[in-house]
C-alpha cells in the first residue's frame, strides 16, 4: 500500500485530532491532552498517541485551536514595498519582537496603492490578528481608525501619528531633508535637484520641506536653486529614469542631487555612470535610509540613516504592550543622522 503523503491522511485529506484518537485507540480528549497537558497522560497512552501522530503525519490546526481559546497570536502589518532594504529591515525588527511573546507576522506590500492596502487590511481582520502595524500609502487613515474602533489595536509605522490617541513611530524626515541639504551646501554646491516621490506620501512631503527650509534658511530662493523630478517609482528603475530627465532637462544642470530613498539613488547612479558623468565629481549624490548595500556600491554612498530594525521592533513592542498595560498612545520620533561617503565628498 502506498505510503500518505506527509500531513494528509489516509483519504488524502488532512488528518484530524479524530483520526489520532481512532488510530490510538483513544479518546479525542485524551488526544487533546498528549498535545496540550502530556504530563497529565500515563506514558503507555502518551506513546500510542504519539505512534498515531507519526504514523499519520498529523500537524495542530493552530488557527482553530486560537479561535476556540480566543488567543489571537497573529499581527499583520503592510508597508509600502517588501522589496525597498528599508522595509525588509524593519520587518525584521517587527518579526524579531513578535517572536519574542511567541507571535507570528502576516506581512503584506500594498505597492504605495491604495486599493490593495485596503484589500490586506481586510484581510487582516477576517483573520483575526491581534493588532496592525502599517506604512499607510497615502493621507487618509479612515480604514485603519475604523478597525481601532472595531477593537482591533494599530501602530503607524514610518509615519507621524495625527491623532493623540493613535500610536506611531516615526523619524524626523523634515530634518532628515535638512541634514542632506546642509551638508551638499557646505560642499559648495548652490544648484541642487531633489529626486522625490509622491507628494501623498508624508515621508516625500517632510523631507521636501526640508530641503525647501534649508535652501531658505541660507538666503537661497528655491524656485531657481532647486529643480525637483517627481518619480513614478519610488525604486531603481524611478531613480534612473529621474536621473535622465534631470540631465535632458533645459538650463543649468544642478551640480548635487539628493534622492528621496536609497533605492533611487542606486538607480540615479547607474544612470550617471551610463552616461560617463563622474560621481561627485560632476554631480554628487546622496541617498536616503542607509540601507545595508549604501555602503558596498563602487562608489560608497551618502545617505541619511534611519534606525530601520529598531523602528519594527519598538512599533511591535508598542502593540503588544498595548493589550497588556494601560498605555497612554505613544508617539516615537527617531533622529536620523547623516553618513558621509564618497558619493558627495571629492577625494
Amino acid at each position: 500500500m502506498a505510503a500518505t503523503q506527509p500531513g494528509t491522511g489516509r483519504n488524502g485529506k488532512r488528518p484530524s485530532v479524530t483520526d489520532v484518537a481512532r488510530l490510538a485507540g483513544v479518546s479525542v480528549g485524551t488526544v487533546s491532552n498528549v498535545l496540550n497537558r502530556p504530563e497529565n497522560v500515563a506514558p503507555p497512552t502518551r506513546a500510542k498517541v504519539e505512534a498515531a501522530i507519526k504514523e499519520l503525519s498529523f500537524v495542530r490546526n493552530a488557527s482553530a485551536r486560537q479561535l476556540r481559546s480566543g488567543e489571537l497570536n497573529t499581527v499583520g502589518a503592510v508597508v509600502l514595498d517588501i522589496a525597498n532594504p528599508f522595509f525588509t529591515e524593519m520587518a525584521r525588527g517587527i518579526e524579531d519582537r513578535l517572536a519574542q511573546d511567541e507571535y507570528t507576522l502576516m506581512l503584506c506590500s500594498s505597492d504605495e496603492n491604495p486599493e490593495r492596502e485596503g484589500r490586506y487590511l481586510r484581510l487582516f481582520e477576517e483573520h483575526g490578528v491581534r493588532g496592525v502595524i502599517a506604512t499607510p500609502s497615502e493621507g487618509s487613515l479612515d480604514m485603519l481608525l475604523a478597525m481601532r474602533e472595531r477593537g482591533i489595536d494599530v501602530v503607524l509605522l514610518d509615519h507621524t501619528s495625527p491623532l493623540p490617541d493613535l500610536p506611531s513611530v516615526a523619524v524626523d524626515d523634515v530634518g532628515g531633508g535638512s541634514l542632506a541639504t546642509e551638508h551638499l551646501l557646505a560642499q559648495g554646491h548652490t544648484r541642487l535637484a531633489f529626486l522625490n516621490g509622491p507628494l501623498t506620501l508624508r515621508q516625500c512631503v517632510d523631507r521636501r520641506d526640508g530641503v525647501m527650509q534649508t535652501l531658505t534658511a541660507h538666503g537661497l530662493d528655491p524656485a531657481t536653486s532647486l529643480v525637483e523630478i517627481a518619480l513614478e517609482a519610488l525604486n531603481a528603475d524611478g531613480g534612473d529614469d529621474g536621473m535622465r530627465r534631470l540631465l535632458a532637462a533645459d538650463g543649468p544642470t544642478p551640480t548635487a542631487t539628493f534622492c528621496v530613498n536609497d533605492v533611487t539613488a542606486l538607480g540615479a547612479l547607474r544612470a550617471l555612470r551610463d552616461q560617463d558623468i563622474s560621481v561627485p565629481g560632476e554631480m554628487a549624490v546622496v541617498g536616503y535610509d542607509d540601507v545595508m548595500f549604501a555602503n558596498m556600491l563602487a562608489t560608497p554612498l551618502t545617505s541619511v540613516r534611519q534606525p530601520m530594525y529598531k523602528m519594527g521592533w519598538t512599533a511591535a513592542d508598542m502593540l503588544l504592550r498595548r493589550g497588556s498595560e494601560d498605555l497612554t498612545a505613544e508617539q516615537v520620533e527617531f533622529e536620523p543622522e547623516l553618513v558621509v561617503r564618497a558619493s558627495s565628498v571629492p577625494a
